[in-house]
């Protein structure tokens, strides 16, 4: 690389920063992390301050956050230790998220050093006898009752007393006598790229130089210098070996038709959670839930979020995104839109957790392994076989896939060799001792060790929690003063001494060789390498390749047609800024057509991640591309894209079978060859000018400050260009990273900011208060849009025609829609809540409310076990006093269970009105259900199979959408005002009460449409349906001496014969969720004196979402009387909702043509339609019917009511047959239209009996496809079975039965031509019938044919008893 290449390339980091504690300031709480009053203060947190920070200046691009820096490399701030502590330096990565959404990547160094200051060890010394005062006095309060002896009144509690110098009691006390005080520090680098090994390993060398006080006339200000001004970071697919402090690290940077950079160790994320795991948190992801990350260890939780956040490329995570969330900032947890936030707290405290909603909730347990998912996460597609790839791979690099050989892989090798440098085995002797030597020299010498310190006055024990790893042999070989920078990166099966991987790696011995075919490198070069270079971090580079290319092949595979269903703009009458201003009222994805090529198994996951922002954010970039706007991560999706296109001939729909990665030797092979490539070789460190060295004169033992004129120079040779290249540079990039022109800079910016990223640098409470009404801003849109959203579906999308208004948004859409309604308002429910006390907010709310409205309930009566014999018996005589004197003694049995029927107790408001109907006219009602928050409240807690918080949430928030009453519900809910108080603070959405009145009316407006979310979705529960037979007004035919009985069938079911209590006509029963009803069957076994019984009409309701279905009939039971019907098989209709019960019995009075299943002889004559009319009527049922097939399976409505409801297949052939029928005798009784078909039955079978005699003389058979014998064949068959089986039924019921079965059988048309030719037809209809007219027969069977091409599958409800 050429010296002009050298001034332009930027900074490889760009600040060097030290954070410790103030030399000036005392010991200050820090009092962002919370009341600590109960802590020791050795465990408390304590103010932190940024030292010094060098170079002094902040480039436009990258200005230092001081207060961001120093929260986030001291999380818990200042944390003081005794030489009793484990005192090993740390290591960790961070971020710094800015106001535009663009971060800095920053990696902290921390360590403890000696305490020196006599005021600080006072202090804490003072802070610690104030402690055990208090916890002394406390101690004594709480033993009040037990005697005491006062000479022992100033002791310590007993869990306080030192009796063993190891117990835990004993390390949190600090005698100023005899423990040696030590504070953390930390030193840190600040840049715009994520090199994690860079930084890790400069930080790391640095420190050691400084703690071995090795001689040497390069300073520390010379090495930070080297590497701030004269390390450029590497420019795209190029290669820079640079100085750590005297050990040598080369720097890469992928070429943009590569994977982005990336350096965390995904070998150490799968030995932390494992494949199924990591399967599990990538689907949480994906699905943008709240994940959450709990660790011990700061380094791990950055490991786990940026590896997920890597893994799911080239999708973006578009939310909240804190790694590691300061304990100042927990309160972030509270906020109700998506995110990842990593928490550090050990394994004891997780308990104490405060999280608000858990319904949404992904928590990843990063030290136990363990992820908790929500209850109704979609499975991962191809999860199996995507499983079983990733754990092929893990087996080839020799990764433990199992629980107990990853927990024993990383604590041999995994993850602390990031963390903790002196701890992992890996520390030499020599630097042990130099450290060690180096403490004891420069201690304090007024204050001596206790008898039980470590036999190392510096606190860093080479032994105690030493971890003996898989690496161990290594350690043991190296020479040098220093551990290998990588040696955690070795792999399992180099674990000999004397390795060297450039010789025993197979992989590496071939690539060698190809090189050096090819010209590439020769043997020198090699050598080089092998000397200078981290083999190691090859080996996790590689790994890191391989897993990245099966994660993005899976993405390809999954979404190699998306371009064909993105909705592009006319580009031409449309620019960018029209586009940008209305692209959230836009559809700009086709989702209907891209889920319907979609296999059903993967539906769910699918039809959730189309509507995700992570989603939408790629698409909108594939859009931006038409303005020339091109997205690195997009551009390299697509380019995999059309390799796979190219490989398939560019097919849009591929078989569904699971294909493994291909791509992952190419990309291998191109990080070989860069990295076998030294582009550039940064200058070595110098020594600084003489005046520079003074600042080398520093307090022994104590990291110092740099001095801050010699790390504010810049180089001499260094242009002024170079400031414009690198400022137009950073503005290229971040154009490219947004997608968008100089122009819509200030927009993209606003966008960004209401990410509602927190920001650090600003804790004031006005600006808290400003973010939370941020999230309340964002809460109310995110509700307006579900509500839209869910209503211009259910609207748009073509109705069923069946007549009844029924929509047809059902399946996946539908609850995809709902579920994401549900989780809204679990989230509106979490946010500024007061305490937590379930993992759904929504029903501690509703339980909370339930248990007041149960106190304030006066209607119920007082418990007689409460109360004295006396009162308990005046209760009872005057609550009984208005009754009849027999209803005394039922009052004794108040207390036993209540029968089925009066579980579900009527509304106070309607009794009164429906007792004085009964009274007056006779005829039976309906009651009114209930509308109560309580009431539904009960009916979800009586489903047995749900089993958590979160369940009866989501069946109460169906129930109440199904019923149209979920705005009701919550304006109850909300109006108890000081509930609310109580449970919520004072910024919380729900007490906003103009954004609450907002988020009612967009709820209210999902009342216009129709749901079944609470039907379709719990079809196991049991259900109590009320049956209410409405008998003829008659005297003759209101009732009837037989047995009568019941049958309902639905669209999930159907129940056996239910008895009718005599002389009732209610009942109410249970069973298993039926569906939506469809049919009912009702009877007697015409036994009795008068077992003749009218029945107008048949209402059931559904007694938990009160759906009211009413079966019409108008037709007598009984033989001797009509057609002889001892069983009637009724079709159903829905009930408008807006019908009440009490307007029911009047509006549902059964009018002519609805008479089920079709009209009484006497009554055809009063329709008088002509032969077009019933033309019409037929063709328009036929095409309902082709309709109902070409719909999607999830979206159809009812067969059967399409066959046998109003203007039904059923009514329409009725017609037909009914036109020209001589039904009318003079003498005699009137026939039916099951008269004529068992007519043609004799008749058929005399002709096919004359045909087989024929057969049988000739021994020559005619086709019977030619002379309809076949058809003529199977009508005989199918009468006579009907006949057979359904004795009880009427001839009219018979018919209806027929007509279904020969649509079944697509006999219909082929039936009509034998019909015609038949003598039976010209004796039973007249002239001018259908069937007696050629034309209009050939027009039955032109139109009839079109059922042929469908299978028909009848409900076994119809077909009971013949099937």
């Amino acid at each position: 690389m050429t010296t002009s290449n050298q001034r332009e390339s930027q900074r490889l980091f760009d600040y060097f920063a030290i954070i410790g504690l103030s030399p000036d300031g005392g010991l200050e709480p820090d009092r962002l992390q919370g009341e600590e009053v109960v802590v020791p203060p050795l465990e408390r947190s304590y103010l932190a301050r940024v030292l010094g920070h060098y170079p002094d200046h902040a480039p436009p691009a990258m200005p230092f956050d001081s207060h961001a820096v120093q929260m986030l490399c001291l999380p818990r701030g200042l944390q003081f230790r005794t030489q009793k502590h484990m005192l090993e330096p740390r290591f960790h990565p961070f971020l710094v998220t800015k106001e535009d959404g663009s971060r800095a990547h920053g990696f902290a160094y921390v360590f403890y050093e000696e305490v020196n200051s006599k005021q600080i060890c006072t202090a804490m010394h003072t802070l610690q006898s104030v402690y055990l005062t208090e916890m002394s006095s406390s101690h004594g309060k709480s033993s009040t009752g037990t005697p005491t002896n006062t000479r022992d009144t100033r002791s310590l509690p007993r869990q306080f007393r030192l009796s063993s110098p190891k117990s835990p009691a004993a390390l949190h006390f600090y005698d100023i006598t005899k423990d040696q005080l030590y504070v953390t520090k930390c030193i840190t680098l600040v840049g715009q790229h994520p090199y994690v090994y860079a930084a890790r390993k400069f930080l790391k060398e640095l420190y050691r130089f400084f703690i071995q006080c090795e001689s040497s006339s390069v300073s520390l200000e010379s090495h930070v210098y080297n590497l701030l001004y004269e390390v450029p970071a590497p420019p795209a697919g190029r290669c820079v070996a640079l100085s750590c402090v005297g050990r040598t690290h080369i720097c890469q940077r992928p070429t943009s038709h590569e994977l982005p950079l990336f350096e965390y160790s995904l070998r150490e994320f799968f030995l932390c959670l494992g494949v199924e795991s990591v399967v599990q948190l990538l689907t949480c992801v994906l699905m943008e839930n709240q994940v959450i990350l709990v660790s011990s260890d700061y380094y791990k939780l950055m490991l786990v979020a940026e590896s997920i956040c890597t893994l799911i490329f080239p999708f973006v995570w578009q939310h909240v995104y804190v790694p590691i969330l300061p304990s100042s900032l927990h309160h972030f947890l509270d906020a109700p839109v998506p995110f990842i936030m990593g928490l550090q707290c050990s394994h004891d405290s997780r308990d104490t957790i405060q999280i608000p909603n858990e319904a949404n909730l992904c928590l990843v347990d990063v030290d136990e392994g363990t992820v908790e998912v929500p209850e109704d996460l979609p499975q991962f597609p191809h999860r199996a076989d995507f499983i079983q790839e990733l754990t092929q791979l893990l087996n080839k690099w020799e990764v433990p896939t199992g629980k107990l050989d990853r927990k024993s892989a990383a604590q041999g090798s995994g993850a602390d060799h990031w963390t903790s440098d002196y701890q992992s085995g890996t520390m030499p002797t020599k630097l042990s001792w130099n450290l060690n030597e180096h403490h004891s020299q420069y201690k304090y010498r007024r204050r001596r060790k206790c008898s039980w310190s470590h036999d190392s006055d510096s606190g860093v024990s080479s032994t105690e929690g030493s971890i003996s790893g898989s690496h161990s042999s290594i350690a043991s070989v190296t020479t040098s003063s220093s551990p290998s920078p990588l040696q955690g990166f070795i792999p399992t099966s180099n674990k000999m001494h004397g390795f060297d991987p450039f010789h025993l790696s197979p992989q590496l011995k071939e690539i060698t060789a190809i090189a050096k075919k090819a010209g590439v490198f020769d043997s020198e070069e090699v050598e080089r390498i092998k000397q200078e270079g981290d083999p190691e971090m090859l080996e996790e580079l590689k790994f890191n390749n391989a897993v990245r290319e099966v994660f993005l092949n899976r993405f390809v595979h999954m979404f190699c047609a998306y371009d064909h269903f993105v909705i592009q703009p006319n580009c031409q009458g449309t620019d960018m800024e029209q586009w940008l201003s209305c692209r959230e009222t836009v559809q700009n994805f086709d989702k209907a057509t891209f889920l319907s090529d979609q296999p059903e198994v993967h539906l769910p996951f699918l039809s959730r991640f189309i509507e995700t922002q992570t989603f939408t954010s790629l698409v909108d970039h594939k859009i931006l591309a038409n303005w020339g706007k091109n997205n690195s991560n997009l551009s390299i999706f697509e380019l995999r894209i059309k390799l796979l296109r190219d490989r398939y001939d560019d097919s849009l729909v591929r078989t569904p079978s699971y294909e493994t990665c291909t791509t992952i030797k190419e990309t291998e092979q191109i990080l070989e060859k860069r990295l076998a490539n030294i582009d550039y070789r940064a200058p070595l460190p110098q020594p600084m000018d003489p005046q520079a060295e003074s600042c080398t004169q520093f307090n022994p033992g104590h990291f110092p400050l740099l001095d801050r004129i010699a790390l504010n120079k810049e180089p001499h040779n260094k242009k002024r260009s170079s400031h414009a290249w690198r400022r137009r540079e950073r503005q290229e990039r971040h154009l490219e990273h947004t997608g968008l022109s100089g122009d819509q800079r200030d927009k993209v910016i606003h966008e960004a900011k209401s990410k509602l990223q927190p920001k650090l640098a600003d804790m004031s409470p006005a600006y808290m208060a400003q973010t939370n009404w941020k999230f309340v801003e964002q809460l109310l849109k995110e509700c307006k849009n579900r509500t839209k959203r869910m209503l211009v579906e259910k609207m748009g999308s073509e109705a069923v025609e069946l007549g009844h208004g029924e929509g047809s948004l059902v399946g996946v859409e539908e609850n995809t829609l709902i579920a994401s309604l549900c989780d809204l308002l679990e989230r509106v429910w979490a946010h500024g809540l007061q305490s937590k006390q379930g993992k759904s907010a929504l029903w501690s709310h509703l339980l909370n409310f339930q248990e007041l409205e149960d106190c304030n309930d006066s209607s119920k009566p007082d418990n007689p076990n409460f109360l004295s014999p006396d009162l308990s018996t005046v209760a009872l005589e005057t609550e009984s006093a208005p009754a009849s004197p027999t209803k005394s003694s039922s009052n004794t049995n108040s207390l036993q269970k209540k029968p089925l029927q009066d579980r579900w107790p009527p509304d106070r408001s309607g009794e009164r009105r429906s007792r004085a109907q009964d009274s007056s006219s006779g005829v039976p009602t309906l009651r009114p259900l209930p509308i109560s928050v309580t009431f539904d409240m009960r009916n979800v807690l009586a489903m047995t199979e749900i089993k958590t918080h979160i369940g009866y949430a989501r069946a109460w928030v169906r129930l109440s959408l199904e019923k149209k009453v979920l705005s009701k519900h919550l304006t109850v809910l909300l109006g108890n005002s000081k509930l609310l108080q109580d449970l919520y603070k004072r910024y919380a959405f729900l007490r906003c009460e103009d954004e609450k009145e907002q988020f009612l009316s967009y709820l209210l407006s999902l009342n216009a449409v129709d749901y079944f979310c609470f039907t379709n979705t719990y079809t196991t529960t049991m259900v109590p349906y009320r049956v209410v037979i409405f008998p003829s007004r008659k005297l003759s035919g209101a009732s009837t001496s037989s047995n009568a009985w019941v049958s309902l069938g639905g669209t999930l079911g159907q129940t056996s014969n239910i008895p009718v209590p005599r002389n009732q006509v209610e009942l109410v029963f249970q069973h298993k969720n039926l569906g939506l009803l469809t049919t009912l069957r009702i009877g007697h076994d015409n036994t009795g004196m008068s077992p003749k019984w009218m029945v107008e009409h048949v209402l059931v309701r559904n007694e938990v979402t009160g759906h009211t279905w009413k079966f019409p009939c108008g037709r007598w039971l009984g033989r001797g009387i009509d057609d002889g019907s001892l069983e009637r098989i009724l079709v159903g209709e829905l009930v408008p909702s807006h019908i009440t019960s009490d307007d029911l019995v009047e509006s549902c009075r059964t009018p002519v043509r609805c008479r089920s299943p079709n009209m009484p002889g006497p009554r055809r004559s009063d329709l008088k339609l002509t032969i077009p009319d019933i033309q019409q009527h037929l063709g328009d049922s036929v095409n309902n019917l082709v309709k109902y097939f070409y719909k999607p399976e999830k979206e159809r409505g009812s067969l059967t009511l399409l066959l046998c409801g109003d203007f039904g297949l059923v009514c329409c052939l009725e017609q037909v047959f009914s036109y020209g029928f001589k039904s009318t005798r003079f003498f005699g009784k009137n026939l039916y239209l099951w008269d004529y078909f068992e007519r043609v039955q004799q008749h058929f079978e005399v002709l096919l009996r004359e045909e087989a005699e024929r057969e049988q003389l000739t021994g020559i058979a005619r086709d019977g496809r030619d002379h309809g014998l076949n058809s003529m064949a199977e009508l005989v068959g199918l009468v006579s079975r009907i006949n057979a089986s359904s004795s009880h039924l009427g001839k009219d019921d018979k018919f209806q039965l027929f007509v279904c079965l020969a649509a079944r059988a697509r006999l219909l048309p082929r039936i009509l031509l034998p019909l015609q030719r038949s003598p039976v037809t010209s004796h039973m209809y007249d002239e001018s019938s259908f069937l007696r007219d050629p034309q209009l027969v050939r027009d039955l069977i032109n139109v009839l044919s079109a059922l042929n091409d469908f299978e028909i599958v009848l409900e076994s409800s119809l077909t009971r008893g013949i099937d």
